[in-house]
């Protein structure tokens, strides 16, 4: 795809490769299916714990970051090793607390003073007390640690009282040894009631820790036993199976797109090729290989349109066109032949020339079975030297202005096609008033379309859509150019039917060179000018050697090429 593509083109790619986006994305939801009938279930059963000061206030200021409790540092305490261990003994596990510490996730809803632990487990049951077991061991590890913390205040507080108590009594056994006269009694007298002091309020202290109730938490809603495995989720993976699968059809589908350099649609010859698109025969018409498309039908009045457009094109002396295919097959032979019969339906005269040699793909649909002419002798005949010109042209039956020069029978006259002979059997027909239609071969198979391009007034090439390659259609144009000879566009046709599919007799098979007089003589209307030779031997124009299975053309001295 190119700068130029737009929405239509990948449009069209997908309708060519529809079926790769549609298996691919079946494989992926195939594929989705699988995964989530292997995959191991997974159970979640959810604990919540409200955290709590451990000492004299239940309220937890600040919720989740301030206050007395930050829950984000509680969160990563539930996962600690030292609750893992007791959620193992609670549990009686088997593995070790940190890959048991590995189920657990912790959740901490905002503005909340609660922890959600959640525990995932291959069964209900399991994931249930899991969850509750990190939930208790939770909140006995908060008590025991807020307990060790109260243990050390009141022992260090009942230091401090222990240290008061020695001095009080020291100070009191001085000012008992006083008299009341003393200078140092005052002195002594206030450290005593300061010391006083200071020992009745840690002696308040200590009486509050040691009446204090530690708690840590408690939990607020106990794990329940889960319904439904939360993994795997079909509904996520055949969405992402088949995300997945048409993602990769897309792209599968568009690399073929860019590999497949066949002409798929007419847009693509004139926008790639740069080659203008002179008629486009409709997809939905009834193609007959063997016989004229009706001009009253939509075929026939697409070579009406095409008629007027190589008329309007041609100048005033122009009579020769030829009609070239760019890939094997009989395209040209259609585009050729109705283009002759729609020029003669006008009532002017045309000689439709057969210079595509029989093979096994030209072979499906000959001009004889298409007019209903005889399939021998033809130009490859006339070029051999086994007849003359004027034997070789017939009147089509049904398009009285219309006569045909068949390919002929003559296997070995390929060479013949760019001989001096066919030259001037182009001089003597084109010399008659009317036009001459060229029904040429591909110019990708063989040189012969360049060559009789090169005698012709103007060229046409005909694309068969999903057979023809671009790079083709861009290399006859290259070579019509070469040769000097306008190119007045391109005639596109669907993908042509095999003959197999069609019905009517086919022509008889080439057959090997034989002597003139073992060929019998072919009747014909053709009646040349006066002064016209019949054959080009007898014109002077050419000397046939018929002793070898190879007929050979030996052009007289000064013979030139036609233009």
């Amino acid at each position: 795809m190119d700068s130029s593509t737009d929405v239509s083109d990948y449009l069209g790619m997908l309708r060519r490769h529809w079926w790769v986006v549609l298996l691919l994305t079946l494989a992926g939801v195939t594929g989705a299916v699988l995964v989530t009938q292997l995959q191991p279930k997974v159970y979640e059963s959810a604990t919540s714990v409200l955290v709590q000061p451990a000492g004299q206030d239940t309220n937890v200021a600040g919720g989740r970051t301030k206050g007395d409790i930050n829950l984000d540092t509680e969160a990563q305490l539930v996962r600690s090793t030292a609750v893992a261990a007791g959620a193992a003994e609670l549990l009686r596990a088997t593995v070790t607390p940190d890959e048991l510490a590995h189920q657990v996730a912790v959740e901490v809803p905002a503005n909340t003073a609660v922890l959600v632990v959640i525990f995932s487990a291959g069964d209900p049951e399991s994931a249930r007390a899991g969850s509750h077991a990190f939930a208790e061991a939770y909140l006995r590890n908060r008590e025991e640690s807020a307990k060790a913390d109260l243990n050390a205040q009141i022992a260090a507080l009942n230091s401090k009282v222990k240290q008061l108590s020695t001095t009080l009594t020291q100070v009191n056994g001085r000012l008992a040894a006083l008299s009341d006269s003393s200078p140092l009694r005052p002195n002594l007298e206030s450290q005593r009631n300061t010391t006083q002091n200071q020992l009745n309020n840690l002696s308040g202290k200590l009486n509050d820790l040691t009446t204090a109730t530690v708690t840590g938490g408690k939990i607020i809603s106990d794990a329940r036993l889960p319904e439904t495995p939360v993994k795997p989720d079909p509904m996520l993976n055949l969405a992402t199976g088949a995300m997945v699968g048409l993602l990769l059809g897309l792209g599968v589908a568009l690399l073929r797109e860019r590999l497949d350099r066949r002409v798929r649609v007419a847009a693509d010859v004139s926008r790639r090729t740069r080659v203008p698109v002179l008629a486009e025969l409709a997809r939905g018409e009834d193609f007959r290989l063997d016989a004229v498309l009706a001009p009253h039908g939509e075929g026939g009045r697409t070579f009406n349109r095409l008629r007027n457009e190589v008329v309007a094109s041609l100048g005033p002396d122009d009579k020769v066109v030829v009609v070239a295919g760019t890939s094997r097959g009989v395209a040209s032979t259609l585009v050729a032949a109705n283009l002759a019969a729609a020029l003669a339906r006008t009532g002017s005269d045309v000689t439709l020339v057969g210079a595509h040699l029989p093979d096994s793909v030209a072979d499906t649909a000959p001009l004889a079975t298409i007019f209903g002419v005889a399939a021998t002798p033809g130009l490859s005949d006339v070029l051999a030297g086994r007849v003359g010109l004027a034997a070789a042209v017939q009147h089509a039956p049904r398009i009285p202005s219309l006569r045909v020069i068949t390919t002929g029978g003559t296997a070995s006259a390929a060479g013949l096609m760019q001989s001096q002979g066919l030259r001037d059997a182009l001089d003597l027909l084109s010399a008659r008033p009317g036009y001459v239609v060229i029904e040429a071969p591909a110019t990708s198979s063989s040189a012969d379309a360049q060559s009789l391009a090169s005698l012709a007034d103007a060229a046409i090439i005909t694309v068969e859509l999903r057979r023809t390659r671009r790079p083709d259609v861009s290399d006859a144009a290259e070579q019509l150019r070469r040769v000097g000879t306008p190119l007045l566009g391109a005639v596109v046709v669907p993908r042509l039917a095999t003959t197999a599919a069609m019905p009517g007799p086919r022509p008889p098979a080439p057959s090997r060179v034989l002597p003139a007089a073992a060929l019998p003589a072919a009747p014909s209307a053709y009646e040349p000018p006066p002064g016209e030779p019949a054959d080009l031997s007898s014109a002077g124009l050419a000397e046939v050697d018929l002793t070898s299975s190879t007929a050979v053309i030996r052009l007289p001295p000064g013979a030139g090429p036609r233009k």
